[in-house]
């Protein structure tokens, strides 16, 4: 058995690039589901609200390992777990395929990184989604 960590990137969220003034076109899931209205919650901003994430963002940011992206430490924190089978990133342009693909290629994240992705977890994240799942 192995798990396939589908949007794990969080709906763009986990690239770094979204900001507070980022706009989402009408049709964007991320501009009308952000509650989980439309359908599933977890489909939008793996169902934190914009602001929480927004911050965790800003906090993972200090934590990406010279050379790699904010997008990459974070399928590579999932590829850290011996579960997962593979991590489905979206991609529009070949670019980012690339950029993800390369996330494969990083160093193990040091336990020091991976205690305070864990802190962050606990404190900001897990207590407004966990229990949906």
């Amino acid at each position: 058995m192995g798990i396939l960590a589908r949007v794990p990137l969080a709906s763009g969220l986990l690239s770094g690039k979204i900001t507070r003034t980022s706009q989402f076109a009408k049709d964007d899931h991320r501009n009308f589901n952000r509650q989980g209205e439309a359908f599933d919650r977890g489909e939008t901003f793996a169902g934190v609200d914009f602001d929480t994430g927004l911050r965790a963002v800003g906090q993972l940011k200090k934590l990406v390992p010279p050379g790699a992206s904010l997008a990459q430490l974070a399928l590579r924190w999932i590829l850290e777990y011996p579960a997962v089978t593979c991590a489905i990133p979206g991609a529009k342009r070949p670019a980012q395929v690339a950029e993800n693909l390369a996330a494969a290629n990083l160093p193990p994240l040091t336990p020091a990184t991976l205690k305070k992705i864990a802190a962050l977890y606990e404190r900001q994240i897990k207590p407004l989604v966990h229990h949906y799942w």
